[in-house]
């Protein structure tokens, strides 16, 4: 029996009416930069629209060339919620959301199968939000596509290559990472923190600790991809939710980032 995995932050991190989801990101993608690369994959945030929108944005606004070339997305996330080693798939045939549901490659699932950091965990997906809140910028900005929906656990660095590397060949598959950076610092110390952990990312770094981002165990992996095929990273944004919509006493980091 096929299933279909609800949407847990609908109407808390970004709209839950899917009209007025759909015009607050055409808005927030108006809004951001044209675009500036052609990625082979993206690193953006997770957090509510109000505050990281405008970043995830700047983001999914370099996708405009592979609109319709795009036929799958990988999409890589942490675990908030569940503790468990390695990667975790759903059982799901789909995500559903406010602006439609998003079928899952079920097939693509079953072949990662075969790795052993890879297994089924539909409760690392129940409630998470890294990956949820992504479907509506993908919905927005690509053509119909297939998701491969990953919840990172604690798996290193060459565990998230391995799944990164069975799609690498495939070049009408986007791999999206999900990541916030640094977590409740002042506005000063998370500048501080933040460019240095994008000058890190910048380098292929494969050594990002949880306190400079939340997916860093995704990051790691899809940098060890960086480092062994000679891709560019560029920063396309960085900021804090001090300069979105929030106090700057404690603050959230929020980068983006394309694979070249």
């Amino acid at each position: 029996m096929s299933t279909v995995r609800q949407a847990a932050v609908a109407g808390t991190f970004y709209p839950g009416d899917g009209r007025q989801l759909s015009q607050l990101v055409g808005e927030l993608l108006d809004a951001a930069p044209p675009a500036s690369t052609d990625p082979r994959a993206l690193i953006a945030p997770h957090a509510g629209y109000i505050y990281s929108g405008p970043i995830a944005a700047t983001a999914y606004r370099q996708l405009g060339a592979r609109r319709k070339t795009i036929r799958r997305v990988l999409l890589l996330g942490p675990s908030h919620r569940v503790a468990y080693a390695g990667l975790a798939l759903s059982s799901a045939a789909g995500y559903a959301t406010p602006v439609g549901e998003i079928a899952i490659d079920t097939e693509a699932c079953r072949r990662l199968l075969d790795l052993p950091q890879v297994g089924v965990l539909d409760q690392a997906h129940a409630e998470e939000h890294s990956l949820e809140v992504h479907l509506p910028f993908l919905r927005a900005v690509l053509d119909d596509f297939l998701l491969i929906p990953v919840v990172v656990g604690d798996a290193g660095a060459s565990d998230v290559a391995g799944v990164i590397e069975r799609f690498w060949d495939q070049q009408d598959t986007l791999i999206v990472v999900s990541s916030d950076l640094s977590h409740f610092l002042d506005y000063e110390t998370a500048n501080r923190v933040d460019q240095e952990t994008s000058r890190a990312i910048e380098e292929h770094a494969q050594n990002i600790r949880p306190q400079q981002a939340c997916g860093c165990r995704a990051i790691n992996g899809l940098m060890k991809v960086a480092e062994d095929h000679a891709l560019r990273v560029t920063t396309l944004d960085l900021r804090n939710s001090g300069d979105t919509a929030g106090d700057r006493s404690r603050v959230v980091g929020y980068g983006a980032y394309a694979l070249t």
